[in-house]
């Protein structure tokens, strides 16, 4: 092993050597190069020379392509000797194709023997390390190169709840790192896991076939913040077992957890992430919060949620039944997943077993940074597709999700959306996948981000329409500049665009081919909460405030597409004014069961509005073609839009309905459409499923409301 180099050498392309000879070295002068592997030495042709500041740098070419797995050593013309690092080589798409393995990975248990495999194909030796408990001796065993740059080792004994890493040897620097395949790892994550997959499994409980995105209502929550307030009534609280928890009650005798949840009638409950991340303790959870948009272990539930991080199977066990509990109840589970970026790059096991191959590096050579966290994962290569369908896969399968919310979408490459869409629907036809698809800086070319910008190439994937919520809400970055429910009707042409899936048909830019790729918001876990937003904007206007974040909210469960609501969304939920708030307090983070009380007729509203849009399959649209031939645009006045669903016998039990929007602070009156008298089904304080008013030819929307009108 050569411990100290006159020079450094890197493999950068298979066949490609980057030398950097220093200038105190000859002044970084040579005229020949060498490459030995084993006992033969082959000159290499120089190809390219530059002066550098401190060095000269030479590229060099072999004839040979070296045997990646042992060393090899570079001379110069004095015979001076330096090993040859792996280099950019890793990042080209003849190592992609050279190293592909399409094997398990991970610790393959039998009760017999336990297989170890990890993919690590610049290593030049490998170990697993590893303890029977927690107190007990390491225990060492060598790994044996195998196929496609695996390294593998049997153990020939049950390992059951052992603890392990792999240790590996690149570019003469020992590398220890966690198993980025573990199903389970340890109290704070720092040893996985041996788990036998078959004392993991809980009864699944088996839901119809789901028709479509369309059909959803999807209800944004985290585990912790739905369950930890203690005047919930939930036992567990801030726990997987805590909204498990059936008959729990507030001080004023109301459902919380589960059963409100069931109550609102919506269909899909969307949880902030709960695979494994950093910023909160396994023991003592309450002593920080997160978001958990910190990825440490994908395939591994978060510890913090569980009652016993320690025990080999609690947490995993725990979160199934909660998965199962909402089933039961008819809600389907929404995993939010963050594939685009790991909590640390320097310290993650895929940087720690493969260094540079994972993370996108930008033409200078640094690491790529859209996400903002210092890393974005390169979901192109091949690996590391591999890695996310596969990960994908097991949740899909063994915690039986329907659906998952793809964080900074507009991050990974088409191609793998593409396979991600194909595989989860293969398996579960009705499973939703959904992202946002923001055009951020990456290293990759823009044709192959799965951004809305190329959301043709994703006909089948749903994204975030932040031009629906600018429109209604307002910008989400300028706190002071409103959107239509806030009066701003020089937006209404905007919101007409936004009620229709921002289709082509409606004037303006066309965001999106089809309604189902439109999912529909003003309020998500990031940003003001709407609440805080109308707070800011017009402090102190209790009442027009209500009337306007109910506008708001209706116009998210009327519009064609997909439906978002943000827990608590239907009871004004306040983050009292803390904007960004993914490591404050349970208090400002909390659902706040006491403030459902105060808000219970908005919570009623907003529950009639779902049974009113899953009534009706107009409120659902499935193409472009139908929004454009059956909505029209119904003359009113300045402050309110009109919509006319015309001719839409065939898909529910009235032919027509008019939807009016009303952003001004007085009554707008108009003419109905012709014909056959119209009822009335919703008002600014009242929705129903049947009418309360009728023979009505004139409609009557009160400030800041909606009125739905039928015939």
């Amino acid at each position: 092993m050569i411990n100290t180099r006159p020079f450094h050498a890197y493999l950068d392309k298979l066949n490609e050597v980057t030398i950097l000879l220093p200038k105190h070295y000859y002044n970084g002068q040579s005229a020949s190069f060498y490459l030995e592997s084993g006992h033969v030495v082959t000159r290499m042709t120089i190809v390219e020379k530059q002066e550098l500041d401190t060095t000269v740098k030479y590229v060099c070419r072999s004839q040979e392509i070296p045997d990646f797995g042992r060393e090899h050593v570079i001379l110069d013309e004095r015979l001076m000797r330096t090993d040859l690092q792996m280099g950019a080589v890793i990042r080209t798409e003849e190592f992609d194709q050279l190293f592909y393995y399409d094997g398990e990975l991970g610790a393959i248990y039998s009760n017999e023997q336990t297989t170890f495999r990890v993919w690590a194909p610049t290593a030049t030796e490998a170990f697993v390390k590893f303890k029977e408990k927690a107190d007990s001796p390491l225990r060492y065993i060598p790994m044996e190169r195998g196929a496609s740059g695996t390294f593998e080792a049997v153990l020939n004994e049950d390992t059951e709840g052992y603890f392990y890493h792999y240790q590996v040897r690149i570019n003469n620097v020992w590398h220890e790192a966690v198993d980025p395949y573990a199903k389970m790892v340890s109290v704070h994550s720092e040893w996985a896991r041996v788990v036998n997959l078959e004392n993991m499994d809980v009864p699944k409980h088996s839901l119809p076939p789901f028709s479509s995105p369309l059909d959803a209502v999807i209800y944004e929550a985290s585990i912790r913040d739905l369950s930890v307030q203690p005047e919930s009534g939930i036992k567990r609280r801030g726990m997987y077992a805590g909204l498990a928890e059936e008959g729990t009650q507030s001080p004023d005798g109301q459902p919380t957890g589960l059963d409100y949840v069931a109550s609102l009638g919506i269909t899909h409950i969307q949880f902030l992430p709960f695979f494994d991340f950093f910023g909160v303790s396994d023991i003592d959870s309450s002593a920080n919060y997160n978001w958990g948009y910190n990825p440490l272990f994908f395939n591994v539930p978060e510890g913090s949620f569980s009652t016993d991080p320690s025990d080999l199977y609690a947490r995993s066990l725990e979160l199934k039944k909660m998965i199962e509990a909402f089933h039961k109840k008819g809600i389907r589970v929404i995993m939010d997943v963050v594939y685009n970026h790991v909590f640390v790059r320097e310290t993650s096991s895929f940087e720690r077993l493969v260094p540079g191959y994972f993370f996108r590096h930008g033409s200078d050579g640094m690491p790529s940074n859209g996400s903002g966290c210092g890393n974005d994962f390169a979901s192109e290569r091949k690996m590391a597709r591999k890695f996310i369908l596969e990960s994908l896969q097991y949740w899909l399968t063994a915690y039986n999700l329907d659906g998952f919310r793809f964080d900074l979408m507009g991050l990974l490459d088409v191609e793998t959306m593409q396979e991600v869409v194909k595989q989860v629907r293969e398996h579960k036809q009705g499973a939703i996948i959904l992202g946002e698809g923001w055009d951020l800086n990456t290293a990759l070319p823009s044709e192959k981000k799965a951004t809305i910008q190329n959301e043709q190439q994703l006909p089948e994937a749903a994204f975030f329409n932040d031009r629906f919520r600018d429109s209604i809400k307002g910008s989400t970055f300028q706190l002071f500049e409103t959107g239509f429910a806030f009066g701003n009707n020089q937006l209404m042409d905007r919101a007409f665009a936004a009620f229709t899936a921002n289709a082509g048909c409606a004037g303006g830019d066309r965001l999106f081919h089809s309604p189902v790729q439109s999912v529909n918001y003003v309020e998500c876990h990031d940003n003001y909460t709407l609440w805080d937003k109308l707070e800011a904007c017009f402090p102190g206007d209790l009442l027009q405030n209500k009337r306007k974040h109910r506008l708001a909210t209706a116009f998210v469960l009327l519009s064609q597409g997909i439906p978002f609501l943000h827990a608590g969304q239907e009871f004004c939920r306040t983050k009292h004014g803390v904007e960004n708030s993914f490591t404050s307090s349970d208090i400002i983070n909390q659902i706040d069961w006491r403030r459902r009380g105060e808000f219970i007729d908005n919570v009623d509203y907003v529950k009639r509005l779902i049974a009113l849009r899953k009534k009706h399959g107009a409120f659902r649209l499935r193409s472009e073609e139908a929004i454009c031939y059956h909505i029209v645009k119904w003359p009113s006045n300045a402050d309110t839009l009109s919509i006319w669903l015309k001719d839409v016998g065939a898909y529910g039990e009235w032919h027509d309905l008019l939807l009016s929007f009303n952003a001004g602070a007085s009554v707008s009156s108009f003419s109905l459409p012709d014909g056959e008298l119209w009822s009335q089904i919703v008002s600014g304080s009242k929705a129903e499923v049947t009418p309360f008013e009728t023979e009505l030819s004139t409609g009557h929307v009160d400030g800041f409301s909606c009125a739905v009108f039928v015939r």
